[in-house]
């Protein structure tokens, strides 16, 4: 991870700038954008009580145009994978990985209107491939890890509309615009499918959160990382909520998206946005300290999150790769009646573990 933050930033590329008129079509911008320096598919839910899991194929541009070699295998781009499963009664996480060139026979992204769009071949010594796709109304994405002992093949369509995530669907991350995003969720889908642990099979059913988002400027040069919530509520409301971090842990920048019962987004401002950190977790793996219970005030709402699993620490395994706490929450309401699930994303702890974007 740290050798492609390396090509990205001697490349000096002349990226696309995300802009704020960005003129949407659906469903033919679930498809791969070329030009933007980062674009990622993600989805986590909860399946049943027992799991949760999370599916991301990232399509990570390297050059504008592909070298001028005459070989198949030159590439403009890099498709990374990370898939990972948490089991809440065991309290195990796991969690795989993979990265390769956008090339034939290891890695690629489709072309609207073809039901494909985006696949990378599946971890060393696993057959078959990491697969993302339309069904027409909402997705279908696999994953298998083979050595990890764990996949899933999951099934998806929309309880609610999309909604773009920001005014316009452009997502600021800090002030002057410099740092933004064009981004949109599906923040409820209806889940089904199958898991596989350790040779055993789960038909499973449940719920899912969706986000696209495209960048060439995630992060403002003083910031380290975010604390991004994806929170669905018991009573039809949902709540995303990103918190940008400066170096010396304060609170940069943060913006957030409630939607309502029937699909309608109220956007929020930062003033209207209080995380306050009640307990950490430290990583014995890492020595990284990541918040493990929050205390979330927004647009009325006062809620409190923890939580699901301590270690969801999502651990590259490449050479000097990143690591990331990305896993299951619980909320509650203050007075500890149970309010709903959701997910929550850290990223920047630890030292020199700025996210490459």
């Amino acid at each position: 991870m740290r050798t492609l933050l390396l090509l990205l930033t001697l490349a000096s590329i002349d990226w696309t700038p995300v802009r704020p008129d960005y003129e949407w079509s659906f469903p033919r911008d679930h498809w791969a954008h070329e030009g933007y320096r980062t674009e990622w598919w993600y989805f986590t839910g909860h399946l049943g009580d027992r799991f949760a899991y999370q599916f991301t194929l990232f399509r990570i541009g390297v050059v504008r145009e592909r070298p001028d070699f005459s070989s198949s295998w030159t590439a403009t781009s890099l498709v990374m994978g990370h898939a990972a499963l948490s089991d809440l009664e065991t309290n195990e996480h796991r969690f795989s990985e993979v990265l390769y060139r956008e090339v034939p026979l290891l890695a690629g992204t489709g072309v609207f209107p073809e039901p494909r769009i985006a696949w990378t071949r599946a971890p060393a010594g696993t057959d078959g491939i990491w697969s993302l796709d339309w069904n027409g109304e909402g997705f279908d994405f696999a994953a298998r890890d083979a050595g990890r002992g764990f996949g899933y093949r999951l099934r998806t369509r929309p309880e609610k509309p999309l909604v773009l995530q920001g005014p316009g669907g452009f997502s600021l991350k800090g002030e002057g615009g410099g740092a933004a995003s064009l981004y949109y969720s599906f923040t409820r889908l209806a889940t089904e499918g199958e898991i596989e642990i350790d040779g055993k099979r789960f038909e499973v059913t449940g719920e899912s959160w969706m986000d696209k988002e495209l960048s060439s400027s995630q992060l403002g040069p003083h910031q380290v990382g975010w604390d991004w919530f994806s929170l669905r509520l018991d009573d039809g409301r949902d709540l995303m909520l990103y918190v940008m971090r400066a170096e010396d842990g304060r609170v940069d920048f943060a913006s957030g998206t409630l939607v309502d019962a029937e699909g309608k987004a109220e956007y929020l401002e930062r003033t209207a946005i209080e995380v306050e950190v009640l307990d950490h977790w430290m990583s014995p793996s890492t020595r990284a300290r990541y918040p493990s219970e929050w205390s979330v005030r927004a647009a009325g709402l006062d809620l409190r999150v923890s939580s699901a699993v301590p270690d969801q620490e999502n651990r590259s395994r490449l050479p000097r790769g990143v690591f990331y706490w990305e896993g299951a929450v619980r909320i509650q309401t203050p007075e500890g009646a149970a309010a709903g699930r959701g997910f929550v994303e850290m990223t920047g702890y630890g030292e020199g573990n700025r996210p490459p974007v």
